[in-house]
């Protein structure tokens, strides 16, 4: 017994010998080599990302992002799964069912693209549309123009049908463009953000069918705030964003095809122009084909996480209720606009978009300077126009979890503070 007791400690020492022996071999070729020699690194590690990160609190009134609520920001932060285990794909395929709900749409193909709102225009434009096509936007606003610019540079000819910032186009004027240029796809934007105008869309899917003419909506600003049936409407393409009244980060975009798209994109003569957004390999990826999913992408994983419970949210307080919230604190913000003595930019009350609202500069006053000093003394973000219309309106954003009359009122307060102060030019 004495003598077993004697080997195991022998035995133990020699482990423990041995163990700091490796250390201090290894120890002595990793460590010390940095400290004799010159290191061979050109470039040093930044000393601001040594320091810890620091981000201020703002309040996000603009026209989005906007504010992500705790609910959404804590479901962003769970643990990171992979993005082919079978729990990710019903995440994603609850993540389909809630895009459906809020799109009003049964149709199959339906999912999120791994990408902003800029992504889903290009995928809706990359698989819809050859080069060589004709193809017809509707530029009432930045959206339409980016949508022609992202046409032409795959080689489709972008014909365009152009209204000046804060007006919209009517039943008559489309069709006579889609007779004279005979599309495969017209582009129109739901809720133009950069004019404030939500576009009427009621007989346009129709119009567009009787000259066998896709129609593709851009919904990014007005998704949940102000009504759309993908369906109902025949819609043949609709596309949003993460980032607005969904409420979650930036970087996930729920897009729909009909079937009618599906046709057109299935039955290509070419493959798309990108493959990152190639539809015949997304469709998998969502589990819309029928078939076992394999690998095309790694998605955003915490994204989707997030995007799923901004869905939750929506279908828990139901998508009427959003519509009618954000009517009424739209109304709200424009009657205490006005009685500050501010125009509104659009000036038919039915075409106002609900969630950002277009304020006209007030004579004599630079918008940047309004813009610096909300967000200087009171941490609000407002902003200025965005394509055709900078310089001509300041913007004002409530959208899903910021669309509240707290925010409403606070937003008025800081307004009217900086038409206090200010400088008013007297030219």
């Amino acid at each position: 017994m004495q003598r077993a007791l004697i080997c195991r400690g022998a035995l133990l020492v020699q482990q423990v010998t041995l163990k700091s022996s490796l250390t201090t071999q290894i120890s002595s070729v990793l460590v010390p080599r940095s400290y004799r020699a010159m290191s061979s690194l050109t470039v040093p590690a930044p000393a601001s990302l040594l320091l810890p990160l620091k981000v201020p609190y703002r309040l996000m009134l603009g026209p989005g992002p906007s504010n992500v609520p705790p609910r959404i920001l804590s479901a962003g932060g769970r643990p990171i799964i992979g993005h082919m285990h079978k729990e990710m794909f019903e995440i994603m395929d609850d993540i389909k069912k809630g895009i459906q709900y809020a799109f009003q749409t049964k149709n199959e193909l339906t999912m999120a693209i791994s990408g902003s709102g800029h992504a889903a225009m290009e995928a809706a434009l990359y698989n819809a549309v050859e080069r060589g096509e004709t193809v017809l936007m509707g530029v009432n606003g930045i959206w339409g123009e980016r949508a022609a610019d992202i046409s032409e540079r795959m080689g489709a000819d972008a014909k365009r049908i152009v209204k000046p910032p804060g007006e919209c186009f009517t039943l008559q004027e489309i069709e006579q463009a889609l007779s004279k240029h005979k599309p495969v796809l017209f582009f129109i934007t739901h809720g133009e953000s950069s004019t404030g105008i939500a576009h009427p869309l009621d007989g346009l899917g129709a119009l567009c069918h009787k000259y066998n003419c896709l129609l593709l909506v851009d919904s990014v600003a007005s998704l949940g705030g102000a009504p759309i049936y993908m369906d109902k409407q025949e819609i043949d393409i609709l596309y949003s964003g993460s980032q607005k009244v969904l409420n979650a980060p930036p970087g996930t975009a729920p897009i729909s095809f009909s079937e009618r798209a599906k046709q057109k994109i299935f039955s290509r003569k070419t493959k798309p122009v990108s493959f990152y957004l190639d539809m015949s390999w997304l469709a998998n990826y969502w589990g819309c084909d029928g078939k076992p999913r394999v690998y095309h992408h790694t998605g955003p994983v915490s994204g989707l996480f997030s995007l799923r419970e901004s869905l939750a949210i929506l279908a828990e307080q139901g998508l009427e209720n959003y519509w009618k919230n954000h009517q009424e604190m739209a109304l709200y913000l424009h009657q205490g606009l006005e009685k500050l003595g501010l125009k509104l930019f659009v000036k038919d009350k039915n075409l106002r978009l609900p969630t950002v609202t277009t304020i006209a500069v007030p004579e004599g006053y630079d918008w940047r300077d309004i813009t610096a000093y909300v967000m200087k003394n009171y941490s609000i973000e407002i902003t200025g126009g965005l394509g055709p219309s900078v310089g001509m309106v300041l913007r004002v954003g409530l959208m899903g979890y910021n669309c509240t009359k707290a925010n409403a009122d606070l937003v008025l307060q800081a307004l009217g503070d900086a038409l206090q102060h200010c400088h008013k030019s007297k030219v």
